[in-house]
């Protein structure tokens, strides 16, 4: 097995653990795809009205992106940026749960935290600024995706830029049945209040 293979299996596979429902289950929450949305991410987490589960589930999504690329680059550039693209897929795509899984965000930001991190003091704010004026977290989510990858395209390598470009039109296209509600008018806006 390549440096490479090993980097997206060990990418993939810590990308399918589904921190939000374990740690909702684990909370006496149930199931968190049973509620809201039925996505296993932070914001989903966010409407059991439990802040805390959610910023952990938030914190665990980036480090699960932030370890698979620094595992990756143990192995070098190819293999850092080849983890770096198999987390978020594993992340979206997990084997354990049928391959439904999240939409990606937080997992990504841990993944450009190493792989670019100019980019993520960027994106970062720009999700937070956008989340808290708007209310809407898949509105903050495209628009710091757009932000990340025009930004990537001055601050880092072709590589990474390429990697980073790419991860966002996934998390765009993972979006859409979001960006048909936001066009409607009937998206669901973040509450940050405990319910």
């Amino acid at each position: 097995m390549t440096a490479i293979t090993l980097a997206i299996a060990i990418g993939y596979l810590l990308g399918s653990i589904p921190f939000g429902l374990l740690v909702t289950r684990l909370g006496g929450y149930g199931d968190v795809r049973r509620i809201g949305s039925g996505n296993i991410g932070a914001t989903n987490v966010l409407r059991t009205g439990n802040k805390g589960l959610a910023a952990l589930t938030l914190v665990f999504d980036v480090a699960k992106g932030t370890a698979a690329a620094l595992i990756g680059a143990m192995w070098g550039t190819e293999a850092m940026l080849a983890a770096s693209g198999a987390v978020v897929i594993g992340h979206m795509f997990p084997v354990w749960l049928g391959f439904r899984g999240g939409k990606g965000l937080a997992t990504a930001l841990g993944v450009v935290i190493v792989v670019a991190w100019p980019v993520a003091l960027v994106a970062a704010p720009i999700w937070l600024a956008t989340a808290i004026l708007f209310r809407y977290s898949s509105l903050a989510a495209l628009v710091a995706c757009v932000a990340a990858a025009a930004c990537a395209g001055f601050v880092a390598d072709s590589a990474r830029a390429a990697l980073i470009a790419a991860i966002a039109l996934v998390i765009i296209a993972r979006h859409h049945e979001n960006i048909r509600r936001l066009i409607a008018g009937t998206e669901s806006r973040i509450s940050f209040k405990k319910s």
